[in-house]
């Protein structure tokens, strides 16, 4: 997974745990190795339902049953085994909730809070250089996000290197480490250019621009996934908005309004960085969802 499909950290960690839960229910109590090619297509097949009598939903199964199918793919090409007996096994079949989204109001909202806040602390006093770095820091983040409609992992993974004002671009790298180019609206441009100089006033540039974060902490290290997600719950709750949004809310919201006002499907396939087009067909629902609202409260004959 990490070496020959670029997976991420998160990936191969979550692959494990799906592949322990089997062995957990297969062999309880046995230490390893295990006997693999014991398991046959019944052993399988009772495995998947006994997920599904345990309440599990059909995406967890789904999940849980494609990393064993994967698992077990890898040990016949190994010759560890002579069959998968996951092969021919189908996840059950998931109903797909339509995402949430912010209205272009409310997104816009959003990404004033925290130049709003800074605005605040200046009216009651003089805020220090980190403070100040932090706030447009944060409006920062929020633009990009939006901007590009980047995941949270692609924008806290950005390096200095990897931003080009000049084209108004930054390359993202996305799942199985594949890179791509996402355009910075002039807001977003705008706020990267800002948090790069004040950035540069308190930590001078040193080393590469390759390996040199664009978002900081306080103590000049990278900004996590983590705490951008904490960042944005402050901001929602200045903003008056839903604390129940999340960083992918934006990517769900940026996909949405540019389906909005005209983008075709591919090229949004293309900025969200899906490899299948059947992934970003949701997005379509979403809008349809929106339509038949607006002409149910519109239309004199709804």
């Amino acid at each position: 997974m990490r070496h020959e499909r670029n997976a991420s950290d998160h990936t191969v960690t979550a692959y494990l745990r799906d592949i322990g839960h089997f062995v957990a229910q297969r062999w309880p109590g046995r230490p390893a190795p295990y006997p693999w090619e014991d398991v046959d297509s019944y052993g399988a097949r009772r495995f998947l339902v006994g997920l599904q009598k345990a309440g599990n939903s059909a995406a967890t199964t789904g999940r849980k049953l494609s990393a064993l199918r994967s698992f077990y793919r890898f040990l016949v090409r190994e010759e560890y085994v002579e069959h998968n007996p996951f092969g021919g096994l189908r996840a059950p079949k998931r109903g797909r909730a339509l995402p949430e989204i912010l209205s272009v109001a409310e997104t816009g909202r959003l990404l004033d809070a925290p130049l709003r806040v800074l605005a605040e602390a200046r009216r009651t006093g003089e805020p220090d250089r980190e403070t100040e770095y932090a706030a447009y820091r944060d409006a920062a983040v929020l633009e990009v996000l939006y901007s590009t409609g980047a995941r949270v992992a692609e924008i806290a993974a950005l390096c200095e290197g990897d931003v080009d004002l000049l084209s108004g671009t930054v390359r993202v790298r996305g799942k199985g480490k594949k890179e791509r180019l996402c355009p910075l609206g002039r807001p977003a441009a705008r706020a990267l250019r800002e948090v790069l100089e004040r950035a540069a006033l308190i930590w001078p540039r040193q080393g590469s621009g390759r390996d040199r974060p664009v978002f900081r902490n306080r103590t000049g290290g990278r900004f996590s996934t983590r705490s951008i997600e904490r960042t944005l719950k402050r901001y929602l709750a200045r903003a008056d908005l839903n604390p129940g949004v999340t960083p992918h809310t934006l990517r769900h919201s940026f996909a949405t309004h540019m389906l909005d006002a005209g983008a075709d499907l591919r090229s949004v396939q293309e900025l969200l960085g899906h490899a299948s087009l059947s992934t970003t067909q949701i997005y379509t629902h979403v809008s349809v969802e929106r339509l038949k609202k607006v002409y149910d409260a519109a239309h004199p004959k709804a």
